[in-house]
């Protein structure tokens, strides 16, 4: 969630900052802004809605602040947008998190400044230009900062020095170093064309950052030594090349992010693996689609005999004090950055147990904090919606829970299946033949329902979150064993009801439960491998053993893809969502 980007020794800052932040819109975003500085004072350029094709108006300069806003307080206005700049329109500022105590620090400034938002964040620019009365800039953002309650990443500019100060808790800020100046960002893919030489700020540290030099510190301001990575990034993974979204060139890239596990087998999956050996249970933490992925992961792990639970991680506080030394938690998320796994690791952590991570981001939070990681190794995935990661996780969470059971030669069998039978759902002929008659109906209804058994049932579960995500058609995901406890309420002539169906011993149980929900109404569409003779339409599916939840899962992207653009919808950027939750 929102975008922070940030340049200085540019030739046009403007137009670098706009590109940068264009980079980012996949976080989310309701509005965005820019700041450079002119004659010692701030210019401001703010909009609400996308930047799309957007052009700045403002001129070049040296030096440029951004951001894109998801709003949290205060509508989507103008007014609200980022940045904000104090009374005296020599400080900017732009703010991922929230400020918990805003209200009691607003009340306290209120009658020495003007405010023209609605937002915490103005509160933190005012409250540094009073620090700056009697601080230095540095030590008046250390002392407003460290005033600010919750979890919250900063950029402060002062036009008076040509300065930012860059400071976190929380949220991701990543400094970028440039033989032509430096940047700052919420996301290290936006740097990448600038620079492959890095600083990830860790949280209560604070860094000055001028054209050129970078001096870290902590809230203290004592200095702290520069620790300096190499960024990693394949630029080619973040075009849309020939594609016409981001959507679908990630959704046909998974036959090759899976070659890629199938290869680097021995390399990635069994040395992950023997780090599991020792203890005698699991626990899988993850959010929106990541915990669906756990959840099959728990499937997998029982069916190797081995022990786990799953755990939303927004509700991972009531639960953390099960957490043991025989426990192992394993953390699951595409950005490494989402609030509500990072606080329950450091949690265990601080307890001093040991962690694991699926983390498809290198370099992010959750990929730094981690004492054991498997690296997804999925490209960057720019559209909002989780495709590629998801089917990644799958493929790891099967092939490690087969090498724990010492059952490695069918699991790459399984996985050389999936791949196969991805490979056959981007054909032309199957689109035209089998999922546009299918787009074509479903378009016209307002709710759908999803199905499954056994490892099916995550499936049908994620398969609604595609089709609602993205489409914006209700979509809801059931167990079928669970028909009368409640869904068949839901069942009207014409419903339409996905049944997901695998050559597995769940096969007999799912048909009745099809043909009973079919004899009240409903519309079956059946993803299996044959054709019986309760679906009324079938989407066929080559077998892959249980990683026929691959194909699965590719058949409800595709269904959510061609849905949204059936009615006229970005797929890329679904109304109201954010790919990094960094925020509660």
């Amino acid at each position: 969630m929102c975008g922070i980007y940030a340049i200085t020794g540019s030739s046009n800052a403007a137009q670098e900052v706009l590109t940068g932040l264009k980079k980012l819109e996949y976080r989310g975003y309701d509005s965005w802004g820019i700041t450079i500085p002119l004659a010692g004072k701030l210019m401001l350029e703010r909009h609400t809605g996308k930047i799309g094709d957007s052009l700045t108006a403002l001129p070049p300069s040296s030096t440029g602040l951004g951001h894109t806003r998801w709003a949290t307080h205060g509508g989507v206005t103008v007014a609200n947008a980022h940045p904000h700049l104090d009374c005296s329109q020599t400080f900017a500022l732009v703010h991922n998190g929230i400020v918990e105590n805003y209200r009691e620090l607003k009340s306290s400034l209120k009658s020495k400044h003007h405010f023209h938002s609605q937002t915490d964040t103005e509160v933190l620019v005012h409250l540094v230009e009073e620090y700056s009365q009697h601080f230095l800039f540095a030590q008046a953002v250390a002392t407003a900062f460290r005033q600010a309650k919750g979890l919250n990443a900063c950029i402060f500019y002062s036009s008076k020095n040509d300065q930012f100060v860059a400071v976190k808790n929380g949220s991701p800020l990543i400094i970028g170093l440039s033989e032509k100046g430096n940047l700052i960002a919420s996301d290290s893919a936006s740097l990448s064309s600038h620079t492959s030489k890095v600083i990830y700020l860790e949280d209560h540290e604070l860094a000055v950052i001028t054209k050129d030099q970078v001096d870290l510190f902590d809230l203290n301001l004592h200095p702290k030594k520069l620790k300096k990575s190499h960024l990693n990034f394949d630029h080619q993974s973040s075009s849309k090349g020939a594609h016409r979204y981001f959507a679908i060139k990630e959704i046909e890239e998974q036959p090759t992010v899976l070659s890629r596990f199938l290869n680097n087998y021995s390399a990635q999956i069994t040395p992950f693996a023997h780090k599991l050996k020792p203890y005698q249970l699991f626990t899988f933490f993850g959010c929106g689609t990541a915990a669906y992925a756990a959840l099959l992961g728990k499937y997998y792990f029982a069916g190797a005999g081995f022990n786990s639970d799953v755990i939303v991680g927004s509700e991972a506080n009531h639960f953390l004090s099960l957490i043991d030394k025989h426990t192992l938690p394993i953390f699951l998320s595409q950005s490494g950055e989402t609030i509500d796994i990072i606080e329950p690791l450091k949690h265990v952590q601080g307890l001093g147990l040991k962690a694991a991570a699926l983390v498809n981001a290198e370099g992010s939070t959750l990929d730094r904090l981690a004492d054991f990681k498997l690296h997804l190794n999925a490209g960057p995935e720019v559209s909002v919606v989780a495709t590629k990661s998801f089917t990644a996780k799958i493929a790891s969470l099967y092939l490690t829970s087969q090498v724990l059971a010492g059952k490695s030669t069918s699991a790459k069998l399984h996985l050389k299946q999936a791949i196969s039978s991805s490979q056959q759902l981007f054909l032309p002929s199957y689109f035209n033949h089998h999922l546009k008659p299918l787009i074509d109906r479903l378009a016209k209804h307002d709710h759908l329902y999803t199905l499954g058994r056994g490892y099916a049932y995550p499936i049908a579960l994620e398969a609604a979150l595609k089709i609602k995500e993205i489409s914006y058609i209700h979509a809801e995901g059931f167990a079928t064993g669970e028909l009368k406890h409640g869904f068949l309420a839901l069942i009207e002539p014409g419903t339409p009801c996905i049944f997901f169906a695998p050559s597995d011993q769940t096969l007999a149980d799912t048909l009745s439960n099809a043909a009973q929900v079919k004899a009240r109404g409903g519309y079956i569409v059946g993803v299996a491998p044959q054709n019986h003779q309760v679906f009324d339409y079938h989407l066929p599916i080559a077998a892959a053993g249980p990683l026929s939840t691959i194909p699965e899962a590719i058949i409800a992207q595709l269904l959510g893809y061609h849905l949204a653009l059936n009615k006229g919808l970005d797929p890329d950027k679904p109304r109201n969502l954010a790919k990094s939750v960094t925020v509660k």
